[in-house]
């Protein structure tokens, strides 16, 4: 395994959490990012992981924290970019700000830090470097209720293709588009089933397929520029 660190972002719960743990018990050094101190994250520290407090809901913050990821490493082997804030328009008390904190967390703070990274990945002395962009279904099918969230997801998606390009042949640069993988503590039985009913497979599957799909984008030499569909085959539906 690389001794060159892999970056997830928003890491300290959930999915994000979930990868980190499965990168470190594969040998990889980790780093994450978290926005409030929390005993999940000083398990984490206490595993090994490296957390860093990043606020990406400004230009300013996000270089901040480039700068303070500069300080800690030299070299990446990969980045994982899945923080994320998700709100649903009609709960949102102002649109705008909302918006443009999506807008701040799915698209610039990548963006930002995939340029100003980009010497940290090409330092890695491995033969691959990876750039994983954790998307969203929503992003290719639009959502009626999470418009600004489907809609800066898209930005993301899209912003793999553009770096998928621009990084060749020296950086791998893919998306992973989730669905219906884990339940949040305010969900009920209604709502696990409207997504068995969206699902052609059993919904609710749990972070595992997630992991297994970031491992074969970091394991495979010849994928680039690709969205890997994790939501139980929705489109067939």
């Amino acid at each position: 395994m690389s001794q060159s660190p892999i970056l997830v972002t928003g890491g300290g719960q959930r999915l994000g959490r979930y990868c980190a743990e499965r990168l470190h018990d594969d040998g990889h050094p980790v780093i994450i990012t978290y926005r409030r101190e929390r005993p999940a994250i000083e398990a984490l520290r206490a595993r090994g992981i490296t957390a860093l407090y990043a606020d990406f809901s400004s230009e300013a913050g996000i270089l901040d924290f480039v700068a303070r990821l500069k300080a800690q490493t030299g070299a990446l082997r990969a980045i994982i970019h899945n923080a994320s804030h998700w709100q649903r328009d009609e709960d949102s008390p102002s649109c705008g700000e909302d918006f443009a904190l999506m807008f701040q967390v799915h698209m610039q703070a990548p963006y930002l830090i995939n340029l100003h990274a980009h010497a940290l990945l090409m330092a890695c002395p491995e033969p691959m470097r990876d750039i994983i962009h954790i998307t969203d279904y929503s992003a290719a099918h639009g959502s009626r209720q999470h418009m600004a969230y489907a809609a800066t997801k898209a930005g993301l998606e899209n912003l793999a293709l553009s770096m998928a390009g621009r990084f060749a042949p020296d950086i791998k640069v893919n998306a992973i588009a989730p669905a219906g993988i884990m339940l949040n503590a305010e969900d009920g039985d209604d709502y696990l089933a409207h997504l068995n009913r969206r699902s052609a497979l059993p919904a609710v599957p749990g972070p595992r397929v997630i992991w297994q799909g970031v491992r074969y984008l970091l394991d495979s030499p010849f994928v680039t520029g690709a969205t890997l569909p994790v939501d139980g085959g929705r489109h067939v539906k």
